[in-house]
């Protein structure tokens, strides 16, 4: 027998042991909410449950057969019955046997990510719809669109006008191509990922034996990570819940960021509406940061109205207060977070110990650029490096050619992304160009294309016509110069090819800037250079300082974290201002981004930057550190009376600059 009192705290074991009926657990970052969930587990089964009536969702394959690995090791023996997974694996499991009531067959075939795009492109083309030409969303950001209304519960048409910024014309016909896939998949017997979920609602829905059934063998239903639920997946467990009413429900609403995703914080907000009866638990004791960085996270979330009200409690013994550094500007800031990690690495701190979080992947151009030219090991977690990036990549290309005509490559990289130029048009135009170094002898240069490939061609020669015409001695002539391009069809290329266009623009808008430095083109297109040598030459490095958003550091941690970026307008991002549900995110996006920490944690505040746009821009501290108690956090550097355009801090004292 388990000793459950000698392995759990107080408030692990009374979940653990006393959790019946509808129970929310309210479990706060670092405070072991897998180890209640697997005890509790491991309970029910020395008391009797049968495996086959437990239901165990999560959201990964990795954490089910994590937690099915240690429930297995706690109690000594196997359990092959038992109900675990995804939602996407178990929707599978159960639509297996019932399909055939839904009008679909036993065997339907699963689309993936690149089948559900073909079928959208079928139907595309059954309503003579063509993305070619630019203006209409490729068939990969239409099948975004309609995944995305489908998990928040909205209209195609709403979503597409609303969220993604096109006009009704459009959004009418993203409405129509919607109907035609799902009829098409319906007639095919064929389920995305999305229909697998929506058709186990469907089921627990529209035929009561079924939700009977099922309702009936699952006596006792947990769930992982309620708060990042959708009402597709909160609907399944009410209604699965509906005989016993043994259910479970764990998770943070602390923690709830991933709004993009269709996930819904009133879900775990809600949860005792939907179950009158609930019970709620606080697992509060944290084991992973020290109190001073549990004080000052503490502080953070404290500021939201929509909340459950919990405090982090401390077991690590006392650390430095968090350190809040003033930088001059955005290279500086990257400079001090460099200086940082070789202190901190002199001191004996792995760099695989040591993170770099950000609200957004732009705020770490400088950064990465900075940590090549130091030779610090770096990887960027679960994504690319900036440079890396296929749409960074692109508008380099062009300037690559501006500073060397012959680079056959970026050419290529230029006429590829052009409609109605393929492989075969691209290497024409190389062959006529290649021996040619001077751009004003290539823009002479009779090139024969027709239709929409010869217009692709002239908008190609116009971009590098507008660079040759540019004032090289003025300052942000660079950034004029990538303006031109968005403006001459890639900004609609973005749009139309990708479902996250708008991240994608906020990167080229900090490229914008980040190149609007530079005098001399050469220079730039050397430190471009050696930022992309670097990343090939360190794509395998294993002991390596972890750069990251804070979307994707969510359920990791480290003994050092920074987190750069932290002035308004940027973090708490510039449109979440007027919208109280979308600030309160943002603050809880925060509140992740410290908690990360589990020894050190240090915020970095860029005063000012250049803007092509606006010259020299001056930025206040995110309001998220001005609404912080000054005694939780430890001003680092030497103090000055620096102003940032006659707008110091809120209550007029002077911020810190570091030299």
């Amino acid at each position: 027998m388990i000793d459950y009192k000698k392995d759990l705290n107080k408030e692990q074991y009374k979940v653990v042991t006393e959790a019946d009926g509808p129970c929310l657990v309210l479990a706060g970052a670092g405070s072991g909410k897998t180890r209640t969930l697997v005890y509790r587990t491991a309970y029910l089964i020395e008391k009797g449950i049968k495996p086959e009536n437990i239901l165990l969702v999560t959201f990964t394959n990795k954490a089910a057969n994590e937690m099915m690995e240690r429930v297995t090791s706690l109690l000594n023996f196997d359990l092959p019955n038992f109900q675990g997974g995804t939602f996407h694996r178990i929707a599978n499991r159960i639509l297996r046997k019932y399909a055939d009531r839904l009008g679909y067959t036993r065997g339907f075939t699963i689309l993936d990510q690149e089948d559900s795009v073909s079928q959208i492109k079928s139907a595309m083309e059954e309503i003579g719809v063509k993305s070619a030409n630019g203006g209409f969303p490729k068939p990969k950001a239409v099948q975004g669109m309609i995944s995305y209304a489908r998990n928040t519960n909205q209209e195609v048409k709403e979503v597409v006008e609303n969220y993604y910024g096109y006009p009704d014309f459009i959004a009418r016909k993203v409405e129509d191509i919607a109907f035609i896939y799902h009829k098409k998949n319906k007639s095919s017997s064929a389920m995305d990922f999305d229909d697998l979920l929506l058709n186990w609602l469907k089921l627990l829905q529209q035929f009561p034996d079924i939700k009977e059934k099922l309702s009936r063998q699952f006596e006792y239903i947990l769930v992982d990570e309620y708060q990042d639920t959708n009402h597709i997946q909160a609907g399944i467990i009410q209604h699965l819940a509906s005989f016993h009413r043994n259910v479970l429900v764990v998770g943070d609403d602390s923690q709830s960021i991933y709004s993009f995703r269709a996930a819904d914080v009133k879900n775990i907000l809600d949860f005792p509406k939907l179950f009158p009866e609930t019970k709620i638990y606080k697992i509060e004791t944290n084991y992973r940061s020290s109190p001073q960085i549990l004080d000052f996270a503490n502080e953070i979330i404290k500021n939201n109205i929509n909340q459950y009200q919990k405090k982090l409690k401390p077991i690590c013994s006392d650390d430095c207060l968090p350190g809040l550094i003033v930088a001059r500007d955005e290279n500086q800031q990257a400079v001090q977070v460099i200086k940082n990690i070789m202190r901190f690495h002199r001191e004996g701190v792995d760099y695989k110990s040591m993170a770099v979080l950000f609200r957004a992947s732009y705020q770490s151009a400088d950064l990465q650029l900075e940590m090549a030219k130091q030779n610090i090991p770096y990887v960027v977690r679960g994504g690319m490096r900036y440079f890396e990036q296929a749409h960074i990549k692109d508008i380099v290309a062009y300037l690559k050619v501006w500073g060397n005509p012959t680079d056959q490559i970026a050419w290529q990289r230029i006429l590829l992304n052009r409609p109605g130029i393929g492989i075969k048009k691209a290497q024409g135009v190389l062959k006529k160009i290649q021996d040619v170094s001077e751009i004003k002898e290539i823009l002479n240069t009779k090139i024969e294309l027709s239709g929409q490939a010869g217009l692709s061609w002239q908008k190609v020669c116009s971009v590098f016509q507008y660079f040759l015409e540019l004032d090289s001695s003025q300052k942000g002539y660079l950034a004029e110069a990538i303006k031109f391009i968005l403006d001459q069809g890639y900004e609609q290329y973005l749009k139309d090819n990708y479902e996250n266009y708008r991240d994608r623009m906020d990167d080229l808008n900090q490229l914008m800037n980040f190149v609007a430095m530079y005098l001399d083109l050469d220079k730039l297109l050397a430190d471009v250079m050696l930022s992309e040598n670097y990343s090939a030459d360190n794509k395998k490095e294993e002991n390596a300082v972890i750069l990251s958003t804070i979307h994707q550091a969510k359920g990791l941690e480290w003994p050092v974290v920074f987190i750069i970026g932290m002035r308004d307008g940027h973090f708490p991002h510039h449109k979440s201002l007027e919208n109280s549900k979308e600030l309160e995110e943002e603050r809880r996006l925060f509140y992740v981004a410290a908690t990360r920490a589990k020894n050190i944690l240090n915020l970095l505040y860029p005063q000012r930057s250049f803007s092509y746009k606006f010259g020299e821009v001056f930025s206040r501290p995110s309001q998220f550190i001005r609404e912080i108690d000054k005694t939780k956090y430890m001003e680092q550097g030497q103090r000055s009376d620096f102003s940032m355009a006659g707008d110091d801090f809120d209550d007029g004292e002077s911020v810190i600059y570091v030299d």
